[in-house]
C-alpha cells in the first residue's frame, strides 16, 4: 500500500530546520505485515529528542530513514502468528522490541533486549525484515527469513528501501511493526495520550518507579523538564509520597512544573547555592552538567537516576569519595527500565483515575507538514511534547 511519511535523507543539516528541511514528506510503499507483525493506521505521533538526535547527528542512524518512534494507532491487519490482537484495537508503540528470552530481557527491564537493540541499530524490524520502500522501489528487500524467527542475515537493504526507526517509523500515515513493538490500550484513550504513554511516560515514569524506587515520605527531584522530565514529575506527583521538586534553567518550564503541582522549583544555580537535596533525583535532560547537578543534589544514602541521553562524547565529573562516604547509588535507566507490556497498563490506569494527567504534557498539536519547524521548537526548548495528529 502507499503511505505518506517524513523521511530523513541526510544527517546534520543546519538549522533552522524550517529552512533546511531535513525531513521530507514522501510517498512510500509499505508491505503487508509478516507472520509476527501488525499493520496500524497511525493516529498520533510525538516529537521526541530521540528523533532530534538522529536529525542533528548525536545518535547517527542509517539513512534514508522514516523517523518517529512515539506513536499510537489502530490495528488494521495482523500476521498469521498474532493471535492476541485484532483489527480495530488501539495500540501504543514502544521503541524497543523485546524477545523476552535473552539474558538482558530476563533482568526485568533493567537492560534493553539484546536482539531488539541490534535490529534497532540496523534500521530493520525483528528478524531483519524491511517493509518500507521508496515509491519507485521494487521487491521486498527482505533481509531475513519470513518465518519471524529473528534469524535475519543482516541488512542489505537494496535500492529504494527505507530504514525503520527504532522498529516504529511513526511519522507516517501507516506503519508495520513487530508484535513486540505495540501494547494495546483502551479505545477511550485519546490518540495523543496513547502515543505519549509509549515513550515519554514509559521512560520518565519508569525512571521514578522502576529505577528510583522511592519510599514513603521520600522527596523526589526531577532535573530537566522536557517531555520525559515532565512525565517523571507527573508520575512522582501521582505517588503522593514526599515533596516533588522540579529543576530546569528555563523559567517557563519551572512555571509549568509549578502549575502541574510541583511543591518547589529551582534553577540549577539555586539548587547549588541553597544546597537543595532529595533522596531520589532523576536526571532527564541528557546533558553532562545536568547529571552533575543531579548528583550533587542527591542526599546521603540516596539514588541518582540518569535517564537522559547525552551526546556520545559528553563527559561529567563527580567525586567518587562521595559515593563511598555517603553510601550513594547511581543508576542508569534506559526506557525507564520498563517492561512495556507490564508498565503501560499501569500508567493507563493512573490516567483513568485522574492521578496522571498525561494530557498536560502536550504543548501543541501539529500537522505532519509542520514537522521541520516543530523540530526547531524542540531544539530551542520551547516545547514539552508536540504531537502530530493524523486525519482519520
Amino acid at each position: 500500500m502507499q503511505i505518506t511519511g517524513a523521511v530523513l535523507t541526510e544527517i546534520g543539516r543546519p538549522r533552522p530546520y524550517a529552512e533546511s528541511e531535513p525531513l521530507e514528506l514522501q510517498t512510500l510503499e509499505l508491505d503487508a505485515p509478516g507472520p509476527d507483525e501488525v499493520l496500524i493506521r497511525v493516529r498520533a505521533a510525538g516529537l521526541c529528542h530521540s528523533d532530534l538526535s538522529v536529525v542533528d547527528g548525536n545518535r547517527p542512524r542509517p539513512v534514508p530513514m522514516l523517523l518517529g518512534h512515539e506513536a499510537s494507532g489502530v490495528v488494521e491487519q495482523v500476521g498469521a502468528n498474532v493471535t492476541d490482537l485484532e483489527a480495530g484495537q488501539q495500540v501504543s508503540t514502544v521503541f524497543l522490541p523485546r524477545c523476552g528470552e535473552c539474558a538482558a530481557c530476563l533482568t526485568d527491564g533493567k537492560l534493553p533486549c539484546t536482539p531488539g537493540s541490534a535490529v534497532n541499530n540496523a534500521g530493520t524490524l525483528v528478524g531483519g525484515h524491511v517493509r518500507l520502500h521508496g515509491a519507485s522501489g521494487t521487491g521486498s528487500a527482505d533481509t531475513g527469513s519470513d518465518d519471524g524467527s529473528g534469524t535475519g542475515s543482516g541488512p542489505d537493504l537494496g535500492t529504494g528501501t527505507m530504514h525503520h526507526h527504532l522498529g516504529v517509523s511513526g511519522f507516517a500515515t501507516h506503519a508495520v511493526l513487530h508484535r513486540s513493538s505495540v501494547v494495546p490500550v483502551g479505545a477511550d484513550v485519546p490518540p495523543e495520550i496513547a502515543a505519549v504513554l509509549g515513550c515519554a511516560v514509559l521512560t520518565g515514569g519508569g525512571a521514578v518507579l522502576n529505577a528510583g524506587k522511592p519510599a514513603d515520605g521520600d522527596d523526589i527531584m526531577i532535573v530537566g523538564l522536557g517531555g520525559v522530565g515532565m512525565a517523571a514529575l507527573l508520575t512522582a506527583l501521582s505517588l503522593r509520597l514526599g515533596r516533588v521538586i522540579g529543576v530546569d534553567a528555563n523559567p517557563e518550564k519551572l512555571a509549568r512544573a509549578s502549575q502541574l503541582g510541583a511543591h518547589a522549583v529551582h534553577t540549577p544555580a539555586e539548587v547549588a547555592d541553597q544546597g537543595v537535596k532529595a533522596p531520589v533525583v532523576v536526571e532527564a535532560a541528557g546533558h553532562p552538567r545536568a547529571f552533575e547537578t543531579a548528583f550533587q543534589a542527591t542526599a546521603p544514602g540516596g539514588t541518582t537516576v540518569t535517564v537522559g541521553l547525552p551526546a556520545p562524547d559528553a563527559v561529567s565529573s563527580i567525586t567518587p569519595l562521595t559515593l563511598t562516604a555517603e553510601a550513594r547509588t547511581v543508576v542508569g535507566s534506559y526506557l525507564g527500565s520498563a517492561v512495556p507490556s507490564r508498565d503501560i497498563p499501569v500508567y493507563e490506569r493512573l490516567w483513568r483515575e485522574g492521578r496522571l494527567p498525561v494530557e498536560e504534557l502536550i504543548s501543541s498539536r501539529i500537522r505532519l507538514e509542520d514537522i521541520n519547524a516543530s523540530l526547531d521548537a524542540l531544539a530551542d526548548g520551547r516545547a514539552v511534547r508536540q504531537v502530530i495528529l493524523f486525519d482519520d
